[in-house]
């Protein structure tokens, strides 16, 4: 597999003396995009990430166990309104199907911020089967904010330090819709260069790959479901 990987606001403490005169508490501090430190909430033991692209809807139900780390970065993106504008720029469905990658930032500021976000490696507990959600790395401990969604049966990938941390548990036919004619990316194929991808952002892909499908919102739904059954 081609290898992919893909400040600043400092939210302000505000205090607030009590009534009875206890010790004042700080007020939660604010996210910002641009800032990757403020993004750090752990996520749910489960929860349900829904996603409105261009194609329609599809929802990822998380399973923290799995892989905590990568699920907590994931919690995050999504609350933050990472993806919003997001595209899915490297959706391999030929020869075999393989996956449909996104996250990088339309932002170039944005994007440039996460760059040196990453995150230490999660074990591997599941296995990269189809639908299931993973981070992409460029080796080990490099995770940002790049993911995929496998399309078929990728277990190869499963002793490469990919680590699945949810799975789409609705709206398959949504994400198998994707548009998918530019192929890989460049230079080994027509697809966008995550490069310029990276420092050009909307820009780019509006001029260059206008076919590629977006994400409108993702948000995190308000019930969280059971854990999810491993397929090992």
């Amino acid at each position: 597999m081609k290898k992919a990987l893909l400040t600043v606001f400092v939210a302000g403490i505000a205090f607030a003396q009590t009534k009875s005169g206890a010790a004042p508490k700080a007020a939660p501090a604010k996210t910002n995009l641009l800032d990757p430190s403020t993004l750090n909430a752990k996520a749910p033991e489960t929860f349900l990430a829904k996603f409105t692209t261009s194609k329609g809807d599809f929802t990822v139900q998380v399973t923290r166990a799995w892989a905590p780390r990568g699920a907590d970065r994931f919690y995050n993106l999504v609350r933050a309104g990472f993806f919003t504008d997001v595209t899915f720029f490297r959706v391999l469905r030929t020869p075999r199907p393989f996956m449909a990658q996104f996250g990088v930032s339309p932002r170039p500021d944005v994007a440039k911020a996460w760059e040196s976000a990453k995150l230490p490696d999660d074990k591997t507990t599941q296995s990269n089967t189809r639908g299931r959600i993973t981070f992409a790395t460029a080796g080990p401990n490099t995770r940002t904010t790049q993911v995929f969604i496998n399309y078929g049966d990728n277990s190869f990938l499963d002793n490469q330090g990919f680590a699945p941390f949810g799975e789409v548990i609705e709206g398959m036919e949504v994400v198998d819709s994707l548009y998918a004619d530019y192929g890989e990316g460049a230079p080994s194929g027509n697809g966008p260069d995550q490069g310029k991808l990276t420092s050009q952002g909307k820009a780019y892909t509006d001029r260059y790959f206008p076919k590629l499908d977006k994400i409108v919102s993702a948000k995190i739904e308000p019930a969280a479901p059971k854990p999810a059954e491993s397929k090992q």
